[in-house]
């Protein structure tokens, strides 16, 4: 393949469609399962109960600190299996490809996609290709689906949730949304923040081992404070968080100040918010602590009943109500 940028004709469904599906998406993608000239994959998966999702990806800049549109795709589709209780085992890939594209940059991230997936121990099994006209995209968008087998432990789910649970982070908040906006170089503002895009498996799965654990999400678009909006709506109840106890890294933290930004509301793409019984919280806290993905785990707030509202304690000792999201707080970042 001689072309050094995307066209429509690699779209067409001949020659250039298929020189491109054979020399960047299977080349990296390959594995037994990956069949490029069949219409469906067969899949062995062992008895138990089926776990699917999916998902859509479209942020710019394409590659940024800590992560590009490939392995975020991988990321957020199986943090999603993770933290519904599963073992993310299967993926399908769709990408629509705006004409103009440089090929060695869709080669970039399609072999991050691949080393991601790989690092996980899922399969790309299944895929599309799509050439949007020049103006109809921003470079790259990719839409997966992931299927995975539910782990042992505890149901899981917001109807399990009672007063006096505590909520439960297990690292730093807001840190993708401000990595992906330095990256744009917008505001003249620049940093080493890097995102925290990663897998959440290793968190998850530890956090199955406690009889007392609830629910588990990953707080990606809308961040930590519209998860908990989405709880208080589901139970009936509040939720108290106390700002001292958020993990915020200091550099994040600057750049919202400056730019008026919420750490509670920025997206995380490597974290997972808990709700635990109080009678676990201080084993769940220790045994993510001593995992590198959770060692700056904390307990954040508590569960209460009153009102559905979703309350701040401030570092001041005041409170305060958190609205729920309106208006986006960045431009889409995921």
């Amino acid at each position: 393949m001689q072309d050094t940028h995307i066209s429509l004709a690699h779209g067409n469904g001949g020659r250039f469609m298929r020189e491109l599906i054979d020399e960047v998406f299977a080349r990296h993608l390959s594995n037994p399962d990956l069949d490029t000239q069949a219409d469906a994959a067969r899949l062995v998966l062992e008895g138990g109960e089926l776990l699917f999702t999916t998902d859509g990806f479209t942020v710019q800049p394409l590659e940024f600190p800590g992560g590009d549109i490939g392995s975020l795709a991988v990321h957020g589709t199986t943090n999603d299996l993770a933290v519904a209780g599963g073992l993310p085992k299967y993926l399908s890939l769709n990408a629509f490809i705006e004409e103009g594209m440089e090929i060695a940059q869709l080669d970039r991230l399609i072999a991050s996609l691949a080393r991601t997936a790989a690092a996980i121990g899922v399969a790309v099994v299944a895929g599309d290709t799509k050439v949007l006209r020049r103006g109809e995209g921003g470079g790259l968008y990719l839409a997966t689906t992931g299927i995975g087998m539910r782990l042992p432990g505890p149901a899981l789910g917001m109807q399990g949730i009672r007063t006096g649970d505590r909520l439960v982070v297990s690292g730093p908040v807001g840190d993708h949304g401000i990595a992906v906006m330095l990256a744009r170089e917008q505001f003249g503002l620049h940093g080493d923040v890097r995102s925290d895009a990663a897998s959440v498996l290793p968190l998850t799965r530890a956090a199955l081992e406690f009889e007392g654990l609830r629910f588990m999400r990953d707080p990606t678009r809308g961040g930590l404070a519209t998860v908990c909006h989405e709880l208080c709506h589901a139970t009936g109840q509040g939720i108290h968080l106390v700002e001292q106890q958020v993990p915020v890294r200091d550099a994040v933290q600057s750049v919202c100040e400056i730019l008026g930004y919420d750490p509670l509301f920025l997206a995380c793409e490597g974290r997972v918010v808990a709700v635990v019984s109080a009678a676990d919280t201080a084993a769940l806290l220790d045994r993510w602590r001593a995992l590198p993905e959770g060692e700056d785990a904390a307990v954040i707030g508590t569960v209460m009943g009153d009102e559905g509202l979703l309350i701040l304690e401030t570092e001041l000792g005041g409170q305060r109500i958190l609205e729920e999201l309106e208006d986006d707080p960045l431009p889409r970042i995921c």
